[in-house]
């Protein structure tokens, strides 16, 4: 039988080891190189093409091959995307670093949620997953607030220096993976070969969108609501010491607008009552204020505004996720996964230039 906390608790470990290093403020050092927030936008964009044109056929490729093999494909794509960052010496190598880094967001995306909750399922505690599901975010928020806290000592030490950390800590992740167990609750069929299976992955899964809009819709407004945070967090790593925050209170700041997505992720859990819409909608207004007050001037009004923003996604991101897994059959649950990434993509490539540009001129 699986053992199901020592399952979990690799997924957990593997998941820091993933997030932790000393190049959380990608911006901040792309900044601190001499690339403009045009550029960075554009970077910012490159990733989000490669994941349109990756997401979905990689959590294709986890429902048919298995989820613990893909999540092993993406921390070798991070590590080979922190070795080109490490070599770059032109943005265009910049821009290919950034490819790598998304194949592995595209690899891991779908694969570790679906292998948690049909591992869960498999022991019958699937209504543990939104406790998971803010776990994960919390270690999320927790390593990228400790990862942009030492921001200044990553610009001190030099961006080859910090890449080559993410290089030791993949090491480590693919330790940690070799040790998960693959569980399928369903078994794709193979019967007319694998490229037939992926094919019938791909018409499954459109047609469990189509038939299931309100699917469709939590995966819209989640990956918009979720743009729009990451959007106003990546850009204040390079907007706030313009506004003249100290050098030695950037990293704290930064931490603090981390900080509030922990504290999203554990209220949600406080109102399993409170209906959707109701979160839905003061998530987007609490978004929607934070972008607003990055506007103000003032380095801790713009960090505030950080802070709440990243509560409110985070809270909504962790209720989305355990109403979607609900809804996802198990054969097919990576692929739909990946098919939300793939709209938060779109979503993404639309807005990037377009913030950057943004918050170039205000």
């Amino acid at each position: 039988m699986l053992n199901i906390k020592k399952q979990i608790n690799r997924l957990y470990s593997s998941a820091i080891f993933a997030q932790i290093s000393l190049s959380g403020a990608w911006v901040a050092i792309l900044a601190a190189r001499g690339f403009s927030l045009a550029q960075i936008g554009f970077a910012e964009t490159v990733f989000h093409i490669v994941s349109v044109l990756f997401e979905i056929p990689s959590g294709v490729i986890a429902d048919v091959f298995g989820r613990k093999k893909t999540l092993v494909v993406s921390c070798l794509m991070r590590m080979i995307g922190n070795i080109v960052m490490v070599f770059s010496n032109n943005f265009p190598l910049v821009c290919l670093s950034i490819a790598f880094h998304a194949l592995n967001y595209n690899f891991s995306s779908g694969s570790g949620d679906a292998l948690a909750y049909d591992s869960l399922k498999s022991v019958g505690q699937e209504e543990r997953f939104e406790k998971y599901a803010s776990n994960q975010l919390i270690i999320y928020r927790a390593c990228e607030g400790l990862s942009t806290l030492t921001a200044g000592f990553a610009l001190v030490i030099g961006y080859k220096l910090a890449y080559s950390t993410g290089i030791a800590t993949a090491i480590i992740q693919l330790a940690l993976l070799s040790g998960l167990v693959e569980i399928r609750l369903g078994e794709p069929s193979r019967k007319g070969g694998v490229l037939k299976e992926i094919r019938h992955c791909f018409a499954d899964s459109f047609l469990f969108l189509k038939e299931e809009r309100r699917a469709t819709l939590l995966m819209f407004t989640n990956s918009f609501a979720g743009a729009l945070d990451i959007l106003l967090l990546f850009f204040l790593q390079a907007k706030l010491p313009m506004a003249g925050i100290p050098k030695w209170a950037l990293g704290l700041a930064l931490l603090a607008m981390q900080a509030g997505g922990v504290v999203g992720a554990r209220l949600i859990l406080m109102a399993k009552k409170v209906r959707y819409r109701f979160i839905l909608a003061l998530s987007c207004a609490v978004i929607l204020a934070g972008v607003a007050m990055e506007h103000s001037g003032l380095y801790v009004v713009m960090a505030l505004g950080g802070f709440l923003s990243s509560m409110a996604d985070d809270a909504l991101q962790v209720r989305t996720n355990a109403l979607l897994q609900n809804m996802f059959p198990s054969e097919r649950r990576a692929t739909l996964i990946s098919m939300e990434s793939f709209i938060f993509s779109v979503i993404m490539i639309v807005f990037s230039p377009l913030a950057g540009l943004f918050f170039s001129v205000w």
